[in-house]
């Protein structure tokens, strides 16, 4: 399989080390293992540059949503249960 440009083995990594570090500051590296990617190198500022434009979700619970937005949530379900049962009639 062809190698291609700023893609390395990890055995390249551990022989050229600082080769494939100075090319990981100019743009993303790839480190390949048994021909499949496995990890990639970049500079601290694109890496800071993709945490700032990630989105950052949290999983919460019905116990941890505010009052008014169950209320929402309640009557919402409520109103379609009623179109549902409408439907079937």
């Amino acid at each position: 399989m062809p190698r291609s440009v700023g893609s390395y083995s990890t055995s390249d990594l551990s022989r050229k080390s600082g080769d494939i570090i100075a090319e990981a500051l100019r743009h993303p590296v790839t480190i390949t293992q048994r021909n499949k990617p496995r990890l990639v190198l970049l500079n601290i500022d694109d890496y800071e540059r993709l945490m700032r434009q990630s989105d950052v979700r949290a999983a919460g619970t019905i116990e941890m949503m505010p009052d008014s937005l169950f209320d929402e949530f309640q009557e919402a379900v409520k109103s379609y249960a009623q179109e549902d049962e409408k439907g079937r009639s």
